[in-house]
């Protein structure tokens, strides 16, 4: 069953039967919102980012992304660059893989963000939403819908973070500006 987040909630990722999830994966969808024009409505490509920033302690000390496809341990995984969008509430445009058990124990958080690298505000995108998937049979877990528009080019989706002996992931949800994650770095750290 899907928990659909709200801006600040946090959930236990624990399996349905109580265990202890292993990898999931972040998933990330969106669509250009269609433009009315002078001889009708039409949309343009939108370029969304994915990527990971990896705590320690409230330093970053890794990232994925893009051009930095997996972590330097190999426990997290960007499937690749999507440079148009288009799967909305489908499927995810871009997903970023977690193995949970490879997770180095002093990597503490991992935070979400998406960014326009091209420049386009929210108000140009349409049914953007960043779920987490349990790995290993495909459940949707969660799913914050992003909502709104704006004129803010990224945003600071969620994160993951260890929670006794498991992780918990809480729905950030807040706007920024930035073409790229180390552009949003000031607008991540109030949420570590």
């Amino acid at each position: 069953m899907t928990v659909n987040m709200t801006k600040g909630q946090a959930i236990s990722l624990q399996k349905s039967d109580g265990g202890t999830l292993t990898a999931v994966r972040m998933g990330l969808g969106w669509q250009a919102a269609p433009r009315r024009g002078l001889f009708g409505s039409r949309t343009r490509e939108i370029d969304l980012d994915a990527s990971a920033v990896l705590f320690a302690d409230k330093q970053p000390v890794d990232v994925v992304f893009f051009r930095h496809l997996v972590s330097d341990d190999g426990s997290v995984k960007h499937t690749g660059d999507n440079l148009v969008g288009g799967a909305g509430s489908g499927g995810d445009d871009e997903a970023i893989l977690v193995d949970l058990q490879r997770v180095p124990v002093h990597i503490d958080q991992i935070v979400f963000t998406v960014n326009s690298f091209t420049g386009q505000t929210f108000q140009e995108v349409q049914n953007a939403f960043c779920r987490i998937v349990d790995e290993t049979n495909g459940q949707e877990l969660a799913r914050y819908t992003l909502n709104g528009g704006g004129q803010y080019t990224a945003q600071i989706m969620a994160k993951v973070h260890r929670s006794g002996n498991g992780w918990q992931m809480t729905a950030l949800g807040n706007p920024a500006n930035g073409r790229t994650f180390q552009d949003l770095m000031p607008a991540i750290l109030p949420h570590l």
